[in-house]
C-alpha cells in the first residue's frame, strides 16, 4: 500500500514548529501573509504564497534542506582544493531556490538559513510534520580522484518499493545534468543504501514516505568546478536546474512509496566510508574497473578471479558511481561461472534495485 497516498494537508498547529495561521492566497491581506517564519531551536519554517502567474507549483510545500552546515571544526574533507566549503555552497543554492518557488507560489521549508549544525533527525522532522509535497536535500560531491565531476541523486531503499522518489530523482538529475554539466555527462541515480548499505541515510530514512532525496549537483573536489561554485551566477543557474525538474516532477504522474521490505530485500555491500573514499585506493576506481574489464573477457581462472576483485574494489571505493552497476553486474556474471547462483542473485538484484538506469536525453 502506498504511504502517502493517505498524509494530511499540512495544517496549523501548535507544538514543535510553532503556531501559523493558514494562509489566503491572492487576498488583499497577501502582502501581510507573504512571509511568516516560526523559529524552533535551529530550524526555520518560511511559508509563501503567490498569484502572479499559474504554475503546478502553487500551493506546493517543498521542504529544502541544505546539506551540512557549522561542520567547519569537525571535518576536513568538505572542503574544496582552494578552501570551499561545502555546505556553504549548499546554502547558497537553498537560499536562490526558495526565492524561485516562492515567486511561484510554492510554501517553502526551509532546514536551516545559516551556517549551523541541525540535527539529521529535526531536518527530516520539519517536512515529515509539516505534510510536505516534497523534501530535498542540496549537497555538493567529493572523491579522491579530482577529475570527478557529475551529478548523483540518492533515494531510500529500493527503487521498486520507493518509485516517487526515484521518479522525483529522475526529474531533478536530468535537469542538473543540462544546467550544469556537458552533454552526454554520465549521471548516477542510487539508493542511499549504496553508501550506507545497513540504514541508509538518516534524513531519508526519516523522511520515507514522501519523495524525498538527497541531490549531490557536482564534485567541488574538481579544482574547475569548486571555481565555478563559487560564482552566485553559477549557483542561481543550479537553483533553476532544480525549479525545473520539480515543475517536471509535478507536472508527471503520481507514483507510490511503498512500505520498506514489501517486496524486495538487498543483503549490505560494504564499502569506504565519507573519509575513507579520499584514500589513495579510492582514487583507483576506474582504473580498477578498466582493468577488471580486460581481465573478465580472458579464459585463464587467475584472471577471472582477479578481475572479480578489481570489480568488487571498485564498486566499493565509489559505490555510488555510474560504473558501479555495471561493477554488480560483472560480478554477478562471474559467479554465474563458478556456480555461486544464490551470490549472484544477489549482485544481480542489487544492481536492479539500488542501481537506476538513466538517460538524459538533449532537447
Amino acid at each position: 500500500m502506498p504511504m502517502f497516498a493517505h498524509r494530511r494537508r499540512c495544517a496549523p498547529s501548535r507544538g514543535v514548529w510553532g503556531s501559523l495561521a493558514p494562509l489566503n492566497h491572492c487576498s488583499v491581506s497577501f502582502a501581510a501573509q507573504f512571509r511568516q517564519a516560526v523559529v524552533a531551536g535551529s530550524v526555520i519554517f518560511l511559508a509563501a504564497s503567490g498569484c502572479s502567474r499559474p504554475s503546478v507549483l502553487a500551493g506546493k510545500v517543498v521542504c529544502l534542506d541544505p546539506g551540512h552546515g557549522g561542520t567547519a571544526a569537525s571535518d576536513t574533507y568538505r572542503v574544496g582544493p582552494t578552501g570551499e566549503r561545502e555546505e556553504w555552497t549548499n546554502l547558497r543554492v537553498a537560499l536562490a531556490l526558495r526565492q524561485l518557488l516562492e515567486a511561484r507560489g510554492a510554501k517553502v521549508l526551509m532546514t536551516r538559513i545559516d551556517d549551523r549544525d541541525v540535527p539529521l533527525v529535526d531536518r527530516a522532522r520539519l517536512a515529515m510534520e509539516c505534510q510536505a509535497d516534497v523534501f530535498i536535500s542540496l549537497h555538493h560531491n567529493a572523491t579522491a580522484d579530482t577529475g570527478v565531476n557529475f551529478p548523483v541523486v540518492y533515494f531510500h531503499g529500493s527503487a521498486s518499493e520507493n518509485q516517487a522518489s526515484v521518479l522525483l530523482g529522475r526529474h531533478l538529475i536530468c535537469a542538473l545534468a543540462h544546467k550544469l554539466h556537458r552533454p552526454h555527462s554520465p549521471v548516477s541515480l542510487v539508493s542511499d543504501h549504496t553508501i550506507f548499505p545497513v540504514t541508509g541515510t538518516a534524513v531519508l530514512r526519516h523522511s520515507y514516505g514522501i519523495p524525498a532525496v538527497i541531490v549531490e549537483a557536482s564534485f567541488f573536489t574538481n579544482p574547475s568546478e569548486e571555481q565555478r561554485l563559487r560564482d552566485p551566477e553559477y549557483n542561481q543557474r543550479e537553483a533553476q536546474a532544480y525549479l525545473e525538474g520539480l515543475e517536471h516532477f509535478f507536472s508527471d504522474v503520481r507514483l507510490p512509496v511503498l512500505v520498506k521490505g514489501t517486496k524486495v530485500e538487498v543483503d549490505t555491500f560494504r564499502v569506504l566510508q565519507e573519509a575513507e573514499r579520499m584514500s589513495p585506493v579510492a582514487r583507483l576506481w576506474r582504473q580498477d574497473f578498466l582493468a577488471a574489464q580486460r581481465l573478465a573477457v580472458q579464459a585463464a581462472t587467475d584472471s577471472l578471479r582477479l578481475a572479480y576483485e578489481l570489480f568488487t574494489r571498485s564498486a566499493r571505493s565509489f559505490p555510488d558511481s555510474y560504473l558501479a552497476r555495471e561493477c554488480h553486474l560483472q560480478r554477478a556474471r562471474l559467479l554465474r561461472v563458478w556456480h555461486r547462483v544464490q551470490e549472484a542473485e544477489m549482485a544481480e538484484r542489487r544492481a536492479r534495485e539500488h542501481y537506476v538506469d538513466v538517460a538524459c536525453g538533449r532537447s
